[in-house]
């Protein structure tokens, strides 16, 4: 069976031409999608810092974000960037700046040089008068240090002067248009405006990444597409204050699937509120699984298994489809330091004949398990060919060591 990700059923029609270097990571130009990921916790506390971001990473975020909002946290950043080179997790470091990064950067050179790119809100780096010589100062640091810079314009802190000129203009209008496709304008005339200043400032044009965030979905979409066809820019895409739980991820997903079909997103950051107590990481699975579903990139196995119905009273085949996933997950760290091409590796757990032997045939490995009433007996497929039948109580532990020695026979092991 073919392991490798799927043709796109139509064409990408665009990704950004321009290219940006960020630390070793390629962002725009063609490249693969890059996945990012932000930081909650208090940027001054070092360890804590540290420790979240090295889990971040290790969960696959290629990109991770921190907080500079005040003194303590700009002195703490190239502290963190120690302790995570000592823990041999080598992530590139994003500056978020809101209202101070030009007299934070200015004071604090170690943690300008320590960052690998900064993040700029053209909404809140200076009101009036000074708004223009602070945005200035922060390019003009850039340059100095030679780190990129995206500029990340949010509708929850827009630039109001900008704002105010495209509502007078539309008032002109003979027929003006609503009020959502003047802001919608107005995120985009901030994105672009700002990035031409930056490049009039001396940043070179592939040194630059746009992101104009939102809350809804449609507006998300809309605003994009404005962007694509209006610059060549990479685009960082999110939708913002996404929400917890499912609601979160399904609003996510709607809105980065349809641009990133169309070939709009060159990076992609999933905002998700936590679950008390629950982990960080989960914005970083929730990126990947994006990606992969849609055939765009690959991580980690993934598993098929069937909803269950009337003919699958057991649990048990629930119970092997959510351990097996969680396996190949924790696996996946040491799997790619060993073996090429792991990541595309397709498992299917199934839980009755009706589907079962098919499906499972159509996967890399599959089981099929007994439904209500069937023989209790769960023939395995390997690359469409049954290679055994499983009976008994240790069907998960066998299972797992047919995964096991699937990899190890069939991907070629790294050198060294």
């Amino acid at each position: 069976m073919n392991a490798s990700i799927p043709s796109h059923c139509g064409p990408l029609p665009r990704r950004a031409t321009r290219r940006v270097l960020i630390d070793g990571v390629t962002v725009g130009g063609g490249a693969a999608v890059v996945v990012q990921s932000m930081t909650n916790t208090d940027t001054a506390d070092v360890l804590a810092t540290a420790m979240q971001v090295a889990e971040l990473a290790r969960a696959g975020s290629e990109i991770v974000r921190l907080t500079v909002n005040n003194e303590a946290a700009a002195k703490a950043v190239p502290h963190i960037r120690d302790r995570l080179l000592a823990l041999n997790v080598d992530v590139p470091l994003v500056g978020d700046f809101h209202y101070n990064g030009h007299k934070l950067l200015t004071d604090f050179p170690a943690c300008a040089e320590a960052l690998a790119k900064f993040r700029i809100n053209p909404g809140n780096v200076g009101a009036g008068a000074k708004r223009d010589p602070q945005f200035a100062a922060i390019v003009e640091l850039a340059c100095r240090y030679d780190k990129p810079v995206r500029i990340g314009v949010n509708w929850g802190s827009l630039d109001q002067s900008v704002l105010a000129r495209i509502m007078d203009a539309n008032a002109r209008l003979a027929e003006p248009r609503d009020a959502g496709a003047v802001m919608r304008e107005a995120l985009v005339v901030s994105a672009l405006e700002s990035a031409a200043k930056a490049e009039e400032y001396g940043l070179g044009g592939d040194r630059i990444i746009l992101s104009a965030k939102v809350s809804s979905v449609q507006d998300l979409i809309a605003v994009y597409r404005e962007l694509a066809a209006r610059s060549d820019y990479p685009l960082h895409l999110g939708l913002t204050e996404a929400g917890m739980g499912s609601k979160g991820i399904v609003a996510s997903t709607a809105a980065l699937s349809v641009l990133l079909q169309e070939g709009i997103g060159d990076t992609i950051r999933i905002s998700l509120t936590p679950e008390p107590g629950g982990s960080r990481t989960q914005e970083v699975v929730v990126a990947q699984e994006i990606l992969q579903t849609m055939g765009l990139r690959a991580f980690t196995p993934m598993v098929t298994a069937c909803p269950g119905c009337g003919r699958t009273t057991s649990t048990f085949f629930q119970e092997l489809a959510d351990g097996i996933q969680r396996y190949v997950r924790e696996q996946m760290p040491v799997w790619r330091e060993q073996y090429d091409g792991v990541e595309n590796m397709t498992l299917a757990v199934m839980g009755c004949v009706v589907n079962g032997p098919g499906e499972s045939k159509h996967a890399n490995i599959g089981i099929s398990l007994p439904g209500t009433g069937e023989t209790p007996a769960a023939p395995v497929f390997v690359d469409g060919v049954k290679t055994v039948t499983l009976r008994g109580d240790n069907i998960a532990a066998e299972f797992k060591a047919i995964v096991d020695d699937y990899v190890a026979t069939r991907y070629t092991r790294k050198a060294g």
